[in-house]
């Protein structure tokens, strides 16, 4: 399962390694991390999904935006979920997107934010989704 098509950051590394999640990066269109057993909050219809993560041309200088998970993600009490209605193709599966950008006020800052601060943001996007 462990592909690793092309070279990522040494702390994007090191992070992913102690993440506890089971991670590819893999070129299929664009290039691709993968976290494989990624575990949602409860209320999701899934605990544990793929989460791709697109890998930006220029990144790290560049910002990493949105998330995609396979399978898609509904909440169990029949809430629709905002902005994830577009679907990617991914390794020959088809992952939900979730529009998640950052803003002025929050910033993705090259130098500071990388792959595991994003990881984290995920985390959280998939929290506030409950706190509407």
């Amino acid at each position: 399962m462990e592909r690793h098509d092309f070279q990522l950051p040494p702390e994007d590394i090191q992070f992913l390694d102690g993440y506890g999640c089971p991670w590819e990066a893999i070129a299929d269109g664009s290039l691709w991390v993968l976290l494989h057993d990624f575990k949602t909050p409860k209320g999701y219809n899934h605990r544990f999904v793929i989460a791709g993560i697109r890998i930006e041309t220029g990144y790290p200088n560049a910002a990493l935006d949105m998330v995609y998970f396979y399978p898609h993600l509904v909440r169990n009490d029949g809430q629709a979920i905002n902005a994830t209605n577009a679907i990617q193709s991914i390794d020959g599966k088809e992952f939900q997107r979730w529009s998640r950008h950052y803003t002025p006020q929050h910033p993705f800052v090259p130098g500071e934010d990388n792959l595991g601060t994003h990881i984290h943001a995920i985390e959280d996007w998939l929290i506030r989704e409950f706190r509407k």
